[in-house]
C-alpha cells in the first residue's frame, strides 16, 4: 500500500482544494440536478487529499499495468 501513498503535502493539499471546489460547484448547482458521474472525481480527490492514498493511481495501474 505504500507505493500508492503521496508523500508531498503540497500535492495532498492541492487535491483536497480541487475536490472541495468541485463539491462546492455541485452544491451550488443543486445536488439533484448534476449527473452522478460528477461525484466520482470530487470524492476521489477529496479522499486522496485527506488520506494520502490516490484511488485514481490505483485504478490507472490496474488498467495499464505497473512499470
Amino acid at each position: 500500500m505504500n507505493k500508492y501513498m503521496m508523500k508531498s503535502k503540497a500535492l495532498r493539499s492541492q487535491f483536497l482544494f480541487i475536490g472541495l471546489v468541485i463539491s462546492l460547484g455541485i452544491w451550488l448547482t443543486g445536488i439533484n440536478i448534476v449527473h452522478w458521474v460528477l461525484f466520482i472525481p470530487a470524492f476521489f480527490l477529496t479522499f486522496a487529499g485527506i488520506s494520502g492514498i490516490c484511488p485514481g493511481l490505483i485504478i490507472q495501474k490496474m488498467i495499464f499495468g505497473e512499470k
